[in-house]
């Protein structure tokens, strides 16, 4: 399979950068990749990286959990069990978010697990899924059309209150397009939500080259809350606040253990996981550093 290889950061456009890390990509191809830093304004990226025609074979895995129901194994069972809590939690948050309960996009709804408790809720929903089976399941789920993405006819003269990416924004090739059609697609008082992993957390700088949020090839950019700032600068929009996914850090160990050891470590992942929440722990968005990281964002 063909890279390409990117000449210019996506952020600062500038054309210098240096290898950060080589990490394996243990869920599919067991290839390595390389993440660079842009010497200017110091985002990760994956480069070089699969085109976007070639992505989705490093999705075809029955590791790849965001793209199935079923949990057959003990990471899936955990994963599952999780989101069902975490999702009652996202739909409080974005209730707290809004003065009303209006239309939603989510953005890569994967099973539709999340739009379906918010239209539960009182929301207008739409969605998007590129991958063919989750976006029937999320259809079924949901009892409306699920779209491919967001360049669909349908969705181009409507502009929403809430727009979320869970975990997404960080697997779009079209990063700075996506971002000006969000902001052309939100409502002058909308909201975005934009949740991604943080390297800069202690689980991530304790696994290193074996943290599973790297995730590569799936995962083409790495934000810390510094690049992320000046991406969404850039786009005139503006960080309301940072909230913690307090889940995610022992999760993400248990991930990282398998992918070290060839087997879970669930006493080191559980310690890492409460040492990276306690030192991550912050009422300072600022300060905030947990595994991942949710971003309340607005236009300026």
């Amino acid at each position: 399979m063909s890279l390409e290889t990117l000449e210019n950061c996506p952020v600062c456009n500038k054309s210098s950068f240096s290898n950060y890390l080589n990490v394996e990509d243990y869920t599919v191809s067991h290839r390595e990749f390389t993440i660079q830093q842009c010497n200017s304004c110091y985002f990760l990226f994956t480069n070089p990286r699969p085109p976007e025609p070639e992505i989705g074979a490093y999705y075809q895995s029955q590791d790849y959990i965001s793209h199935h129901d079923e949990a057959k194994d003990v990471m899936s069972k955990i994963y599952t069990s999780v989101r069902d809590y975490t999702i009652g939690q996202k739909v409080k948050m974005i209730n707290e978010q809004s003065s009303k309960k209006g239309t939603l996009l989510d953005i890569g709804c994967g099973t539709g697990n999340f739009l379906g408790a918010i239209k539960e809720n009182g929301w207008k929903v739409f969605g998007t899924e590129p991958d063919s089976g989750a976006r029937e399941v999320a259809s079924k789920r949901v009892g409306a059309s699920i779209f491919q993405d967001i360049q669909t006819d349908a969705l181009q003269g409507l502009k929403f209150d809430v727009i979320t990416l869970w975990h997404v924004l960080e697997h779009v090739h079209q990063l700075n397009e996506t971002l000006e059609w969000l902001t052309e697609h939100l409502n002058e008082s909308g909201t975005i939500i934009i949740a991604v992993p943080n390297p800069q957390s202690f689980d991530a700088l304790k696994y290193g080259r074996f943290w599973a949020a790297y995730d590569v090839p799936r995962h083409l950019y790495h934000f810390t809350k510094g690049s992320m700032k000046q991406l969404l600068e850039k786009h005139h929009m503006h960080i309301q606040k940072i909230l913690p996914m307090w889940f995610d850090s022992f999760y993400v160990g248990m991930l990282s253990t398998k992918y070290k050891a060839k087997k879970i470590n669930l006493i080191d992942s559980f310690r890492t996981g409460l040492i990276s929440n306690w030192k991550g722990k912050s009422d300072n968005s600022e300060t905030l550093n947990t595994s991942s990281l949710i971003y309340v964002i607005n236009k300026k």
